[in-house]
């Protein structure tokens, strides 16, 4: 995959890698930026490359599916990591992979799922590396009963600014380390390969409760009352329908089917991996597609398709990963692209929940995609996102006014005690986000440890002041 933008044509160079200049942006396509990228499979040439990384420093980038900056660099040097792909071993007894960062989640659940095993953690999309999954300590909607993506490593490769790589495990001598790379976003070094543990599972579907809500009151009752009862729970809401009816919307729960769940036709074969796309979205669309006129639209068809039924075998697109049926679905939101404001706060404190999404409809912002989950109990990684709360994901094209409206929910998630996702994040400033995050200076401590010379750096590094001269 290409990363959005604009690019020069391929540079070779005396050690066969090729370096192009290219304008690189997040998933949401603002704030774009131009780097040198170097594009190799060669360990040495990455090695080398890091310890000659000149005043603006280096950062790794796979498929380029965090919404802000983490993976752009400004003038500086950005590695390519989507060239080392390789699947080293999958061992079926012991129910791991050992697999380089580069390997999509995608390519990994192609690979394991024949075998009867699966991704114990996955974002709302398959096109992420393992690497980017590491860096952003990624979450699903299994949250609450499996945590976050690196609770299952069991070792990683890690890069460092020395050129040396260092194996990291999660109860070893470099445990800090370890904690830092996790949710580090990529600044304590490069991730090359990792040791991942799977889950066991008799087939490659699930078996779904949809339950439809009348509004925002009513989602909230149910999911407090029996969440814990599936593995899997999201929910989506309308955020533009207003008075009686104000996020209204439904939950989808569930877990991996047995295979006794399955209809006949499906027990034929029972791991086929069913994940089909449909299209690709062209560059064409205008900004302000999304209005007030069709998000309503789409979001009455939404609303209305997702009927109360239980017991339904779903496969991973149906029931997890429907944006995947589209490629490049950002380009639908135009070239002015879009912000995903994604928050936590405490359980306790739902009224922030419904005070954000009435300042949203109240600015005239729209929102058509959003989801609301529970996450369970937070790990001990310094910049991990989840912690035990609610939280909340908005999609919100960018126009007039959008810098305002997040400043106020900025301090509505702060003043609850809650803290925004930096894998979404592209605009919130270093003073908020080290309100959000008490554990940023032993973050810091560790990182300038591994990397004194503050050689691995981004443009998110530099706006929210991660990384210090």
């Amino acid at each position: 995959m290409s990363f959005p933008g604009r690019k020069s044509g391929p540079v070779p160079d005396v050690d066969g890698a090729l370096r192009t200049t290219q304008r690189l942006t997040g998933w949401g396509r603002t704030a774009p930026t131009t780097a040198t990228v170097l594009h190799t499979q060669d360990l040495d040439v990455i090695a080398e490359a890091v310890r000659t990384a000149g005043p603006r420093g280096v950062i790794a980038r796979g498929l380029g599916r965090s919404y802000g900056d983490p993976a752009q660099n400004a003038g500086g040097l950005v590695v390519d990591m989507t060239a080392l792909d390789r699947i080293h071993d999958i061992d079926v007894d012991a129910a791991t992979a050992d697999v380089d960062a580069g390997c999509s989640l995608d390519q990994l659940l192609r690979a394991v799922v024949p075998h009867g095993l699966w991704v114990p953690v996955l974002p709302g999309t398959r096109q992420v590396t393992v690497g980017g999954a590491i860096g952003a300590d990624i979450h699903g909607g299994n949250h609450h009963t499996q945590g976050t993506f690196t609770r299952h490593v069991l070792s990683l490769d890690l890069l460092t600014a020395d050129g040396q790589v260092r194996t990291l495990t999660p109860d070893g001598p470099d445990r800090d380390l370890f904690l830092a790379t996790t949710g580090g976003m990529g600044l304590t070094g490069i991730v090359l390969r990792a040791k991942i543990r799977l889950d066991r599972v008799e087939t490659s579907y699930f078996i779904a409760d949809v339950e439809q809500t009348p509004d925002f009151d009513d989602m909230l009752e149910r999911l407090q009352k029996n969440d814990e009862n599936y593995t899997y729970s999201k929910t989506w809401f309308d955020s533009v329908t207003t008075g009686p009816h104000m996020g209204r919307g439904f939950l989808l729960r569930g877990s991996s089917a047995k295979l006794s769940d399955l209809p006949p036709e499906l027990r034929k074969d029972p791991l086929k991996f069913d994940a089909p796309q449909l299209a690709s979205f062209p560059d064409l669309f205008p900004s302000g597609m999304l209005n007030r006129l069709s998000a309503k639209a789409l979001n009455e068809f939404y609303y209305r398709k997702s009927k109360t039924k239980s017991g339904v075998v779903q496969n991973i697109t149906q029931f997890y990963h429907l944006l995947d049926l589209f490629a490049d679905w950002n380009r639908a939101y135009g070239p002015n692209g879009f912000l995903q404001y994604q928050f936590v706060v405490p359980l306790d404190r739902t009224d922030v929940l419904k005070a954000s999404m009435e300042a949203i409809v109240e600015s005239g912002h729209i929102s058509a995609l959003n989801v609301l989950k529970r996450f369970g109990d937070a790990n001990d990684a310094p910049l991990s996102f989840p912690t035990r709360g609610w939280t909340l994901a908005v999609d919100l094209p960018v126009r007039k006014g959008l810098d305002q409206l997040c400043d106020l929910l900025d301090e509505m998630v702060l003043d609850a005690g809650g803290r925004l996702y930096l894998a979404k994040d592209s605009r919130t400033t270093a003073d908020r986000f080290a309100r959000m995050y008490p554990e940023l200076p032993a973050w810091r401590t560790v990182r300038d440890q591994v990397d004194p010379e503050r050689k691995f750096s981004s443009d998110q590094a530099r706006r929210l002041q991660l990384v210090r001269d």
